[in-house]
């Protein structure tokens, strides 16, 4: 009716005295992050997925707006105001969270209000960049085996001749008296010896059955500290991030120290020369689920182990195909050291993902923790280094 006026309403409490209804803590046994927005967008509620989300712990959180960790021109901000102007759900997709505290991608956003708290939103954050990783890792696996079916073609149709070649350089070389002859028979042999070291390398990504067993991560992770201090990162500063109580991961040890000397020795190749910092971590998460090669069940890839260096970070460009074959940021690289890590990690069912930018560049393993009663592993083990 034109021109009537609207009934007066008692004056609503604040919304920071408001008590989150029962209800709420429902949100606790969901997967997906949850959290509640004030009217001031201050967080009033995080489930442990959404502490996953943020990396932070709700008490954290807790202290600080949305905006203290998203940029103001973010489309969430716009989707919370949406949120509240017609007191209905609204959902947005493929948002971007990029702040110093926060990198995200992929990620899809539910809001809608929660009346018992006026202007408060429930928001609902389904992280896409999980998905995409495991996509990546399949990708990935399928890169390895088309490197070894290369592999075992390479072996048989070049090691046989490049053998003699190398034989037929040996025997001139004892033949010609003229120092320049010589100098190209030596030339010809170390150009084999080159060949032939990279299909050996090569045949590393062949198929072979692993034995896996429950291994301590940080028995792992300080013999490959000693080793990087005693060598390739003497220089360089290494932090330990442990969480103590972490348990066994299951996998195989040797194939672990291989994985994270791989990374360490990227890592230290990218820190600077002064200031140079390698920080490996340890972690308890709720991951995803995946089957484990060789399995029909599907199991949690709760432990998270960590390498990351203070680096100018990785080109854009190699990013999307950093775990490939033949895909190196390196001069004079071969680029099979991280193809090589991203099957090892998929071996022992478990995935791995990068996380890069200036002056900061994450490596995170995500693993699984051994089925109840599997022996620790107690073998010092042996590495083959770097590859």
């Amino acid at each position: 009716m034109s021109g009537a006026i609207a009934p007066m309403r008692p004056p609503r409490p604040s919304p920071r005295n408001v008590p989150l209804p029962e209800s709420v803590a429902i949100l606790a046994a969901l997967p997906m992050p949850v959290v509640v927005l004030d009217a001031e967008n201050r967080f009033r509620y995080a489930n442990p997925a959404a502490e996953l989300f943020f990396q932070l712990s709700f008490a954290s959180l807790a202290a600080l707006r949305l905006a203290d960790l998203l940029p103001e021109d973010s489309r969430l901000f716009g989707l919370l105001t949406q949120v509240r102007q017609h007191e209905a759900p609204v959902s947005d997709h493929d948002l971007s969270f990029e702040s110093p505290r926060l990198h995200r991608r992929g990620v899809s956003a539910h809001g809608g209000p929660l009346l018992e708290m006026p202007g408060a939103v429930v928001l609902t954050l389904q992280d896409g960049s999980t998905a995409q990783m495991m996509n990546r890792q399949l990708s990935f696996t399928g890169a390895a085996r088309g490197a070894s079916a290369m592999a075992e073609m390479l072996a048989h149709e070049v090691k046989n001749p490049l053998s003699g070649i190398r034989g037929a350089a040996q025997l001139l070389e004892q033949a010609q008296a003229d120092d320049g002859d010589r100098e190209l028979c030596q030339l010809i042999q170390d150009e084999a010896d080159r060949i032939r070291d990279l299909v050996d390398r090569m045949d590393m990504f062949s198929d072979r059955p692993i034995e896996l067993e429950a291994v301590n991560i940080h028995q792992v992770l300080d013999h490959v500290k000693r080793v990087a201090q005693t060598g390739f990162a003497a220089h360089l500063r290494i932090v330990e991030e442990y969480d103590p109580s972490l348990p066994p991961i299951f996998g195989n040890r040797d194939q672990l120290v291989q994985v994270l000397l791989n990374l360490v020795k990227n890592a230290a190749e990218a820190a600077p020369p002064t200031g140079g910092e390698i920080v490996l971590g340890t972690a308890f998460h709720h991951g995803v689920r995946i089957a484990v090669p060789g399995s029909s069940q599907r199991v949690h890839l709760p432990l998270q182990v960590t390498v990351r260096d203070n680096g100018p970070g990785i080109p854009d460009a190699v990013r999307a195909t950093l775990f490939e074959a033949f895909v190196t940021t390196k001069r004079g690289g071969q680029g099979l050291g991280l193809a090589l890590v991203a099957k090892l990690v998929a071996d022992q069912g478990g995935l791995i993902e990068c996380d890069s930018r200036p002056g900061r560049t994450l490596f995170r393993l995500s693993l699984a923790m051994p089925p109840a009663g599997t022996p620790v592993a107690q073998k010092e083990g042996r590495s083959k280094g770097p590859a």
